[in-house]
Protein backbone atom coordinates (compact mmCIF):
# COMPACT_ATOMS: atom_id res chain seq x y z
CA UNK A 1 0.00 0.00 0.00
CA UNK A 2 1.29 3.69 -1.18
CA UNK A 3 0.45 6.01 1.36
CA UNK A 4 1.44 9.60 0.79
CA UNK A 5 2.15 12.19 3.30
CA UNK A 6 0.03 14.71 2.79
CA UNK A 7 -2.83 11.75 3.20
CA UNK A 8 -1.91 11.25 6.87
CA UNK A 9 -2.12 14.83 8.08
CA UNK A 10 -3.94 15.96 10.82
CA UNK A 11 -7.10 17.89 10.81
CA UNK A 12 -4.78 21.12 12.50
CA UNK A 13 -1.84 20.02 9.33
CA UNK A 14 -4.38 19.93 6.67
CA UNK A 15 -6.29 23.29 7.05
CA UNK A 16 -3.36 25.32 7.76
CA UNK A 17 -2.01 23.94 3.83
CA UNK A 18 -5.25 24.50 2.71
CA UNK A 19 -5.25 28.31 4.38
CA UNK A 20 -1.66 28.68 2.73
CA UNK A 21 -3.03 27.68 -0.40
CA UNK A 22 -6.45 29.43 -0.34
CA UNK A 23 -4.95 32.68 0.11
CA UNK A 24 -2.84 32.50 -2.75
CA UNK A 25 -5.61 31.06 -4.95
CA UNK A 26 -7.94 34.43 -4.36
CA UNK A 27 -5.24 36.97 -4.68
CA UNK A 28 -4.86 34.99 -8.43
CA UNK A 29 -8.35 34.89 -9.46
CA UNK A 30 -9.11 38.78 -7.97
CA UNK A 31 -5.66 39.86 -10.50
CA UNK A 32 -6.04 38.17 -13.30
CA UNK A 33 -10.10 36.98 -13.47
CA UNK A 34 -12.45 39.91 -13.87
CA UNK A 35 -15.31 37.70 -13.33
CA UNK A 36 -14.07 37.11 -9.84
CA UNK A 37 -12.53 40.47 -9.12
CA UNK A 38 -16.44 41.99 -9.68
CA UNK A 39 -17.73 38.99 -7.44
CA UNK A 40 -15.33 40.35 -4.61
CA UNK A 41 -15.96 44.03 -5.17
CA UNK A 42 -19.84 43.38 -4.94
CA UNK A 43 -19.68 41.55 -1.35
CA UNK A 44 -16.83 44.50 -0.16
CA UNK A 45 -14.49 41.35 0.05
CA UNK A 46 -10.50 42.03 -0.30
CA UNK A 47 -8.32 39.11 -0.91
CA UNK A 48 -6.33 40.52 2.43
CA UNK A 49 -9.10 39.88 4.24
CA UNK A 50 -9.14 35.73 3.84
CA UNK A 51 -7.46 34.85 7.38
CA UNK A 52 -9.38 31.61 7.54
CA UNK A 53 -11.36 28.81 5.65
CA UNK A 54 -14.72 30.29 6.67
CA UNK A 55 -14.03 33.43 4.99
CA UNK A 56 -14.21 31.68 2.00
CA UNK A 57 -18.01 32.06 2.55
CA UNK A 58 -18.10 35.76 2.13
CA UNK A 59 -17.96 34.42 -1.43
CA UNK A 60 -20.85 33.82 -3.77
CA UNK A 61 -20.80 30.62 -5.56
CA UNK A 62 -19.91 29.70 -8.82
CA UNK A 63 -22.34 27.81 -11.12
CA UNK A 64 -22.12 26.82 -14.87
CA UNK A 65 -23.91 28.98 -16.61
CA UNK A 66 -21.01 31.70 -15.33
CA UNK A 67 -19.01 29.20 -17.00
CA UNK A 68 -20.86 29.15 -20.23
CA UNK A 69 -21.90 33.01 -20.03
CA UNK A 70 -18.14 33.46 -20.16
CA UNK A 71 -17.63 30.96 -22.81
CA UNK A 72 -15.01 29.71 -23.81
CA UNK A 73 -11.84 31.08 -22.29
CA UNK A 74 -13.27 34.24 -19.84
CA UNK A 75 -12.52 32.99 -16.47
CA UNK A 76 -9.07 31.57 -17.32
CA UNK A 77 -6.07 33.15 -15.38
CA UNK A 78 -3.08 32.66 -17.59
CA UNK A 79 -2.69 33.96 -21.31
CA UNK A 80 -3.82 31.28 -23.94
CA UNK A 81 -0.47 30.96 -25.09
CA UNK A 82 0.61 29.22 -21.65
CA UNK A 83 -2.53 26.48 -22.17
CA UNK A 84 -1.00 23.02 -23.17
CA UNK A 85 -4.14 21.70 -23.30
CA UNK A 86 -8.18 22.09 -22.88
CA UNK A 87 -10.99 19.94 -22.65
CA UNK A 88 -14.94 20.47 -22.81
CA UNK A 89 -18.29 18.87 -21.99
CA UNK A 90 -20.27 17.70 -24.10
CA UNK A 91 -22.36 20.96 -24.47
CA UNK A 92 -25.48 19.11 -25.05
CA UNK A 93 -27.67 21.53 -23.11
CA UNK A 94 -26.09 24.44 -24.33
CA UNK A 95 -22.94 25.68 -24.65
CA UNK A 96 -20.03 23.38 -23.76
CA UNK A 97 -18.18 24.36 -20.31
CA UNK A 98 -14.13 24.81 -21.56
CA UNK A 99 -11.40 24.24 -18.88
CA UNK A 100 -7.74 24.85 -19.60
CA UNK A 101 -4.16 23.50 -18.28
CA UNK A 102 -1.31 24.83 -17.85
CA UNK A 103 1.82 22.19 -17.95
CA UNK A 104 2.08 22.46 -14.12
CA UNK A 105 -1.88 21.98 -13.95
CA UNK A 106 -1.30 18.78 -16.33
CA UNK A 107 2.15 17.79 -13.97
CA UNK A 108 -0.09 18.26 -11.08
CA UNK A 109 -3.56 16.39 -12.14
CA UNK A 110 -1.35 13.34 -13.37
CA UNK A 111 0.43 13.13 -9.57
CA UNK A 112 -3.30 13.52 -8.28
CA UNK A 113 -4.70 10.48 -10.52
CA UNK A 114 -1.73 8.64 -9.80
CA UNK A 115 -2.61 8.93 -6.09
CA UNK A 116 -6.26 7.73 -6.43
CA UNK A 117 -5.07 4.68 -8.62
CA UNK A 118 -2.95 3.70 -5.85
CA UNK A 119 -5.97 3.73 -3.23
CA UNK A 120 -7.72 1.64 -5.67
CA UNK A 121 -5.22 -0.95 -5.65
CA UNK A 122 -2.84 -0.18 -8.73
CA UNK A 123 0.51 -0.99 -8.31
CA UNK A 124 4.33 0.57 -10.24
CA UNK A 125 5.05 -2.27 -12.83
CA UNK A 126 1.57 -3.43 -13.37
CA UNK A 127 -0.62 -2.95 -16.58
CA UNK A 128 -3.77 -0.62 -16.90
CA UNK A 129 -6.36 -1.16 -19.45
CA UNK A 130 -8.26 2.35 -19.59
CA UNK A 131 -12.05 1.95 -21.20
CA UNK A 132 -13.03 5.51 -20.87
CA UNK A 133 -13.19 7.42 -23.50
CA UNK A 134 -10.35 9.82 -25.17
CA UNK A 135 -10.39 13.33 -26.17
CA UNK A 136 -12.65 16.49 -24.75
CA UNK A 137 -14.30 14.27 -22.40
CA UNK A 138 -11.23 14.43 -19.26
CA UNK A 139 -11.82 10.85 -18.08
CA UNK A 140 -9.87 8.58 -20.34
CA UNK A 141 -6.55 11.15 -21.06
CA UNK A 142 -6.74 11.91 -16.86
CA UNK A 143 -6.55 8.55 -16.09
CA UNK A 144 -4.03 8.03 -18.60
CA UNK A 145 -1.58 10.20 -17.49
CA UNK A 146 -2.25 8.83 -13.93
CA UNK A 147 -1.47 5.73 -14.81
CA UNK A 148 1.61 6.11 -16.50
CA UNK A 149 2.88 8.89 -13.19
CA UNK A 150 2.24 5.85 -11.08
CA UNK A 151 4.51 3.84 -13.23
CA UNK A 152 1.72 1.47 -14.78
CA UNK A 153 2.06 -0.20 -18.33
CA UNK A 154 -0.97 1.92 -19.73
CA UNK A 155 -3.33 0.61 -22.39
CA UNK A 156 -5.26 3.36 -24.00
CA UNK A 157 -7.83 1.40 -25.32
CA UNK A 158 -11.21 4.14 -25.17
CA UNK A 159 -14.37 2.79 -25.61
CA UNK A 160 -16.09 0.63 -27.71
CA UNK A 161 -15.49 -2.19 -29.98
CA UNK A 162 -15.91 -4.93 -26.78
CA UNK A 163 -14.18 -7.34 -29.04
CA UNK A 164 -11.24 -5.60 -29.21
CA UNK A 165 -11.65 -4.94 -25.54
CA UNK A 166 -11.84 -8.57 -24.93
CA UNK A 167 -8.82 -9.63 -26.87
CA UNK A 168 -6.52 -7.11 -25.24
CA UNK A 169 -7.91 -8.54 -21.65
CA UNK A 170 -6.75 -11.58 -22.26
CA UNK A 171 -3.76 -11.29 -24.41
CA UNK A 172 -2.12 -8.44 -22.11
CA UNK A 173 -3.63 -9.91 -18.58
CA UNK A 174 -3.81 -6.11 -17.03
CA UNK A 175 -4.71 -6.08 -13.32
CA UNK A 176 -6.33 -2.75 -13.67
CA UNK A 177 -9.55 -1.73 -15.59
CA UNK A 178 -10.68 1.68 -15.56
CA UNK A 179 -14.31 2.43 -17.43
CA UNK A 180 -17.99 3.77 -16.45
CA UNK A 181 -19.51 0.91 -14.40
CA UNK A 182 -22.25 0.35 -17.16
CA UNK A 183 -19.92 0.33 -19.54
CA UNK A 184 -18.24 -2.13 -17.86
CA UNK A 185 -20.81 -4.43 -16.89
CA UNK A 186 -21.67 -4.56 -21.02
CA UNK A 187 -18.31 -6.20 -21.24
CA UNK A 188 -18.99 -8.55 -18.45
CA UNK A 189 -21.73 -9.80 -20.52
CA UNK A 190 -20.13 -9.83 -24.15
CA UNK A 191 -17.74 -12.26 -21.91
CA UNK A 192 -20.30 -14.07 -21.43
CA UNK A 193 -22.10 -14.53 -24.43
CA UNK A 194 -18.54 -15.58 -25.90
CA UNK A 195 -18.84 -18.62 -23.62
CA UNK A 196 -16.10 -17.20 -21.18
CA UNK A 197 -15.94 -16.56 -17.41
CA UNK A 198 -15.54 -13.09 -16.75
CA UNK A 199 -14.45 -14.20 -13.34
CA UNK A 200 -11.40 -15.75 -15.03
CA UNK A 201 -9.58 -12.57 -16.62
CA UNK A 202 -6.35 -10.95 -14.68
CA UNK A 203 -8.25 -7.87 -13.37
CA UNK A 204 -8.40 -7.45 -9.80
CA UNK A 205 -9.43 -3.70 -9.03
CA UNK A 206 -11.53 -1.66 -11.19
CA UNK A 207 -11.87 2.18 -11.39
CA UNK A 208 -15.43 3.08 -11.89
CA UNK A 209 -17.16 6.42 -12.35
CA UNK A 210 -18.36 9.22 -14.58
CA UNK A 211 -22.04 8.14 -13.74
CA UNK A 212 -24.21 7.78 -10.23
CA UNK A 213 -23.69 4.09 -9.70
CA UNK A 214 -25.50 2.22 -6.63
CA UNK A 215 -23.92 0.20 -4.25
CA UNK A 216 -25.67 -3.03 -5.58
CA UNK A 217 -24.62 -2.45 -9.09
CA UNK A 218 -20.95 -2.19 -7.38
CA UNK A 219 -21.51 -6.03 -6.05
CA UNK A 220 -23.13 -7.01 -9.40
CA UNK A 221 -19.49 -6.34 -11.08
CA UNK A 222 -17.64 -8.15 -8.18
CA UNK A 223 -19.46 -10.68 -8.58
CA UNK A 224 -19.01 -11.03 -11.99
CA UNK A 225 -15.31 -10.42 -12.96
CA UNK A 226 -14.29 -11.34 -9.01
CA UNK A 227 -12.72 -7.84 -8.59
CA UNK A 228 -13.07 -4.81 -6.17
CA UNK A 229 -14.98 -2.16 -7.84
CA UNK A 230 -13.80 1.22 -6.35
CA UNK A 231 -15.51 4.46 -7.10
CA UNK A 232 -13.66 7.48 -8.45
CA UNK A 233 -14.90 11.18 -8.51
CA UNK A 234 -14.19 14.38 -10.56
CA UNK A 235 -15.68 17.05 -12.86
CA UNK A 236 -13.74 18.73 -15.81
CA UNK A 237 -14.76 22.25 -14.15
CA UNK A 238 -12.74 21.07 -11.14
CA UNK A 239 -9.75 19.34 -12.68
CA UNK A 240 -11.96 15.83 -14.40
CA UNK A 241 -11.00 12.44 -12.58
CA UNK A 242 -9.33 12.43 -9.03
CA UNK A 243 -10.86 14.67 -7.24
CA UNK A 244 -11.70 12.38 -4.79
CA UNK A 245 -10.86 8.08 -4.37
CA UNK A 246 -12.06 5.46 -3.05
CA UNK A 247 -10.31 2.97 -1.10
CA UNK A 248 -10.09 -0.73 -2.09
CA UNK A 249 -9.43 -1.32 1.85
CA UNK A 250 -12.83 -0.03 3.18
CA UNK A 251 -14.94 1.13 0.09
CA UNK A 252 -16.67 3.27 2.33
CA UNK A 253 -16.60 6.67 1.09
CA UNK A 254 -14.22 8.63 -1.32
CA UNK A 255 -10.74 9.63 -0.37
CA UNK A 256 -10.92 13.56 -1.39
CA UNK A 257 -7.53 14.92 -2.34
CA UNK A 258 -8.17 18.06 0.19
CA UNK A 259 -4.21 19.23 -0.39
CA UNK A 260 -5.89 20.23 -3.97
CA UNK A 261 -9.91 20.95 -3.15
CA UNK A 262 -11.72 22.30 -0.72
CA UNK A 263 -15.04 20.85 0.09
CA UNK A 264 -18.27 22.42 1.47
CA UNK A 265 -22.40 20.64 1.74
CA UNK A 266 -24.98 23.09 0.90
CA UNK A 267 -28.73 23.02 1.11
CA UNK A 268 -29.68 23.12 -2.81
CA UNK A 269 -32.45 25.15 -2.29
CA UNK A 270 -31.21 27.47 0.72
CA UNK A 271 -27.87 27.25 0.22
CA UNK A 272 -27.61 27.23 3.73
CA UNK A 273 -23.77 25.14 4.96
CA UNK A 274 -24.77 21.39 5.78
CA UNK A 275 -22.69 19.29 9.08
CA UNK A 276 -20.98 16.24 8.29
CA UNK A 277 -23.22 13.20 7.61
CA UNK A 278 -25.72 15.54 5.76
CA UNK A 279 -26.88 14.87 2.48
CA UNK A 280 -26.50 17.95 0.26
CA UNK A 281 -24.74 19.42 -3.40
CA UNK A 282 -20.92 19.45 -3.15
CA UNK A 283 -19.20 22.61 -3.45
CA UNK A 284 -15.56 22.70 -4.48
CA UNK A 285 -12.89 25.74 -4.20
CA UNK A 286 -10.06 24.46 -6.49
CA UNK A 287 -6.00 25.69 -4.56
CA UNK A 288 -3.89 24.65 -6.91
CA UNK A 289 -4.69 25.09 -10.40
CA UNK A 290 -3.25 28.14 -12.52
CA UNK A 291 -4.96 28.13 -15.83
CA UNK A 292 -8.67 27.84 -14.56
CA UNK A 293 -8.65 27.95 -11.12
CA UNK A 294 -12.59 28.12 -9.80
CA UNK A 295 -13.86 29.46 -6.55
CA UNK A 296 -16.69 27.60 -4.58
CA UNK A 297 -18.07 25.45 -7.47
CA UNK A 298 -21.59 24.09 -7.47
CA UNK A 299 -21.08 20.41 -8.91
CA UNK A 300 -24.89 19.52 -8.54
CA UNK A 301 -23.75 16.26 -6.99
CA UNK A 302 -25.42 14.37 -3.93
CA UNK A 303 -23.38 13.22 -1.66
CA UNK A 304 -22.54 13.69 2.43
CA UNK A 305 -19.22 13.95 3.63
CA UNK A 306 -17.27 12.25 6.66
CA UNK A 307 -14.14 12.98 8.73
CA UNK A 308 -14.31 9.46 10.71
CA UNK A 309 -11.14 7.39 10.64
CA UNK A 310 -10.73 4.78 7.68
CA UNK A 311 -8.98 1.38 7.66
CA UNK A 312 -6.70 2.00 5.22
CA UNK A 313 -4.42 5.03 7.13
CA UNK A 314 -5.68 8.26 5.31
CA UNK A 315 -7.17 10.86 7.20
CA UNK A 316 -8.31 12.95 4.25
CA UNK A 317 -12.24 13.80 4.35
CA UNK A 318 -13.98 11.37 2.41
CA UNK A 319 -17.75 12.34 0.97
CA UNK A 320 -19.94 9.80 0.04
CA UNK A 321 -20.66 8.07 -3.11
CA UNK A 322 -22.84 10.58 -5.38
CA UNK A 323 -26.37 9.79 -4.40
CA UNK A 324 -27.22 11.44 -8.24
CA UNK A 325 -27.68 15.21 -9.43
CA UNK A 326 -29.56 17.83 -8.57
CA UNK A 327 -30.59 18.38 -12.00
CA UNK A 328 -31.41 14.43 -12.22
CA UNK A 329 -33.52 14.42 -9.60
CA UNK A 330 -36.95 13.29 -10.37
CA UNK A 331 -40.02 14.74 -9.07
CA UNK A 332 -42.87 12.81 -10.00
CA UNK A 333 -46.35 14.07 -8.46
CA UNK A 334 -44.34 15.64 -5.11
CA UNK A 335 -42.22 12.70 -4.44
CA UNK A 336 -38.29 12.76 -4.88
CA UNK A 337 -36.68 9.87 -6.35
CA UNK A 338 -33.11 9.60 -7.72
CA UNK A 339 -32.45 7.24 -10.65
CA UNK A 340 -29.48 5.32 -8.11
CA UNK A 341 -32.40 4.57 -5.69
CA UNK A 342 -34.42 2.81 -8.22
CA UNK A 343 -31.06 0.85 -9.19
CA UNK A 344 -30.58 -0.54 -5.66
CA UNK A 345 -33.75 -1.71 -5.51
CA UNK A 346 -34.18 -3.12 -8.43
CA UNK A 347 -30.63 -4.93 -8.71
CA UNK A 348 -32.10 -6.58 -5.27
CA UNK A 349 -34.01 -8.73 -7.34
CA UNK A 350 -32.37 -11.45 -9.16
CA UNK A 351 -35.31 -11.69 -12.38
CA UNK A 352 -33.95 -8.77 -13.95
CA UNK A 353 -30.71 -7.54 -15.55
CA UNK A 354 -29.03 -4.52 -14.18
CA UNK A 355 -30.00 -2.78 -17.48
CA UNK A 356 -33.10 0.01 -16.80
CA UNK A 357 -34.72 3.03 -18.03
CA UNK A 358 -36.27 5.53 -16.52
CA UNK A 359 -38.82 7.00 -19.10
CA UNK A 360 -40.94 9.99 -17.82
CA UNK A 361 -44.46 10.55 -19.65
CA UNK A 362 -47.42 12.93 -19.48
CA UNK A 363 -50.75 11.94 -18.37
CA UNK A 364 -53.32 14.07 -18.88
CA UNK A 365 -51.43 17.58 -16.91
CA UNK A 366 -49.29 15.34 -14.66
CA UNK A 367 -46.09 13.30 -14.91
CA UNK A 368 -45.98 9.91 -14.86
CA UNK A 369 -42.72 7.10 -15.03
CA UNK A 370 -42.68 4.63 -17.23
CA UNK A 371 -39.71 2.24 -16.01
CA UNK A 372 -38.58 -0.21 -18.77
CA UNK A 373 -36.43 -3.68 -17.49
CA UNK A 374 -35.70 -6.81 -19.25
CA UNK A 375 -35.41 -10.59 -17.47
CA UNK A 376 -31.83 -11.65 -16.42
CA UNK A 377 -31.28 -14.82 -19.12
CA UNK A 378 -31.37 -17.31 -15.98
CA UNK A 379 -35.27 -16.26 -15.77
CA UNK A 380 -35.84 -16.19 -19.24
CA UNK A 381 -34.48 -19.41 -19.75
CA UNK A 382 -36.36 -20.53 -16.40
CA UNK A 383 -40.18 -19.67 -17.82
CA UNK A 384 -39.06 -21.21 -21.11
CA UNK A 385 -38.41 -18.17 -23.33
CA UNK A 386 -41.97 -16.88 -23.30
CA UNK A 387 -42.49 -12.97 -23.02
CA UNK A 388 -45.80 -13.26 -22.86
CA UNK A 389 -45.99 -15.79 -19.99
CA UNK A 390 -48.48 -14.72 -16.82
CA UNK A 391 -45.47 -14.99 -14.75
CA UNK A 392 -43.60 -11.74 -16.55
CA UNK A 393 -47.24 -10.04 -16.14
CA UNK A 394 -46.82 -11.01 -12.28
CA UNK A 395 -43.39 -10.04 -12.30
CA UNK A 396 -44.16 -6.43 -13.14
CA UNK A 397 -46.61 -6.48 -10.86
CA UNK A 398 -43.90 -7.22 -7.83
CA UNK A 399 -41.64 -4.57 -9.37
CA UNK A 400 -44.64 -1.83 -9.12
CA UNK A 401 -45.16 -2.86 -5.60
CA UNK A 402 -41.21 -2.81 -4.82
CA UNK A 403 -41.14 0.72 -6.59
CA UNK A 404 -44.04 1.95 -4.65
CA UNK A 405 -42.91 0.81 -0.68
CA UNK A 406 -39.01 1.61 -1.61
CA UNK A 407 -39.47 4.50 -3.47
CA UNK A 408 -42.55 6.11 -2.49
CA UNK A 409 -43.54 6.51 -6.42
CA UNK A 410 -46.27 4.79 -8.86
CA UNK A 411 -44.76 3.41 -11.64
CA UNK A 412 -45.63 2.29 -15.18
CA UNK A 413 -43.37 -1.10 -15.47
CA UNK A 414 -42.62 -2.79 -18.97
CA UNK A 415 -40.15 -6.03 -18.74
CA UNK A 416 -38.51 -6.86 -21.79
CA UNK A 417 -36.89 -9.40 -23.35
CA UNK A 418 -33.20 -10.39 -22.76
CA UNK A 419 -30.40 -7.29 -24.27
CA UNK A 420 -33.00 -5.49 -25.55
CA UNK A 421 -32.46 -2.20 -23.89
CA UNK A 422 -29.65 0.15 -25.51
CA UNK A 423 -25.99 -0.77 -24.14
CA UNK A 424 -23.64 2.01 -22.88
CA UNK A 425 -21.11 2.68 -25.40
CA UNK A 426 -19.68 5.35 -22.03
CA UNK A 427 -22.60 7.07 -19.94
CA UNK A 428 -25.40 4.92 -19.66
CA UNK A 429 -28.51 6.80 -20.57
CA UNK A 430 -31.07 6.10 -17.73
CA UNK A 431 -34.19 8.81 -17.98
CA UNK A 432 -35.35 8.98 -21.20
CA UNK A 433 -37.50 12.23 -20.97
CA UNK A 434 -40.56 12.02 -23.56
CA UNK A 435 -42.52 14.95 -22.07
CA UNK A 436 -41.24 17.50 -24.48
CA UNK A 437 -41.52 14.67 -27.55
CA UNK A 438 -45.59 15.09 -27.09
CA UNK A 439 -45.90 18.64 -27.13
CA UNK A 440 -43.83 18.99 -29.73
CA UNK A 441 -46.49 16.50 -31.45
CA UNK A 442 -49.42 18.43 -30.07
CA UNK A 443 -48.44 21.90 -31.61
CA UNK A 444 -47.44 19.88 -34.91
Amino acid sequence: MILHEVETFDRIEMEALQLERLKKVVHTVYEKVPFYREQFEKNEVSPKSFQSLKDLSRLPFTTKEDLRIHYPFGLFAVDQSELVRVHASSGTSGKPTVVGYTEKDIDMWSEIVARAISIAGGKPGELLHNAYGYGLFTGGLGLHYGSERLGMTTVPVSGGNMSRQITLIEDFNPTVICGTPSYILSLAEKLEEQGKDPRSTSIKYGVFGAEPWSDKMRKTLEAKLDIKACDIYGLSEIIGPGVAMECHESQDGLHIAEDHFLVEVINPNTLEPLPPGQEGELVFTSLTKEAFPIIRYRTGDIASISYEPCECGRTTVKMSRVKGRVDDMLIIRGVNVFPSEVEHFLLTMKEISPHYQLHLKRKGSLDSVELQVEMSEKYFHEIGGNADDEKVFLLGKQIQELMKSSCLVSMDVKVHIPKSLPRSEGKAVRVVDLREVVKKDIRT
